[in-house]
């Protein structure tokens, strides 16, 4: 019997993780190996070159952070409010995505197949926030307002270190987003 070998998706994972932990150059086949605790040879079995791991990596994000996003918030019968936080709380993960997501974008500011796909990304994103917005918002001036706020809250308050005199920074964050997503005056 032959010896077992690494699944693919195994290797994407390792890969997602260095990235998570050490940014792009920290994805490199020698390291993820020794992560996994195998030889590097197997890794050929499946990927061309670490390019190739990459793409696969930015697949496995985007169907993560997108599609099952997507299919777990169409599954939830509530109130868009509802559906727009649990989907804020499922693509910004800070358990796994997240981490992924912030290196990936560090990555795009040098790569421009990593920004061609964090855009992709980003503009599917935006078109759920703005269907979720515009479930008790009808100005499409103020959906779109909305949708960035909303977005660049999840993303931008990850990047801030100031502190909250009474609160901590998620009651902040959860304050804000009330504040995001309420509903308009007169409705």
């Amino acid at each position: 019997m032959g010896a077992k070998r690494t699944p693919p998706e195994a290797w994407v994972e390792e890969g997602l993780r260095a990235l998570a932990s050490g940014g792009v150059d920290a994805v490199r086949v020698e390291a993820l190996a020794k992560a996994l605790g195998v030889t590097k040879g197997g890794f050929y079995g499946y990927f061309a070159d670490r390019d190739a791991l990459l793409e696969a990596m930015l697949d496995a994000w985007e169907r993560k952070s997108v599609d099952e996003v997507l299919e777990r918030v169409g599954n939830l019968d509530g109130d868009p409010w509802e559906k727009t936080r649990l989907a804020g709380q499922l693509t910004l993960s800070a358990d796994h995505l997240l981490p992924i997501d912030l290196a990936i974008r560090d990555w795009a500011r040098r790569d421009e197949a990593a920004a061609a796909r964090l855009r992709r990304v980003d503009n599917e994103r935006m078109t759920l926030l703005r269907e979720m917005i515009g479930t008790f918002c009808d100005d499409p001036d103020e959906i779109e307002a909305r949708s960035l706020l909303a977005f660049s809250l999840a993303i931008g308050s990850h990047f801030l270190a100031a502190e909250h005199p009474g609160h901590t920074h998620a009651e902040v964050r959860a304050m804000a987003a009330d504040i995001v997503l309420s509903r308009p005056r007169g409705h």
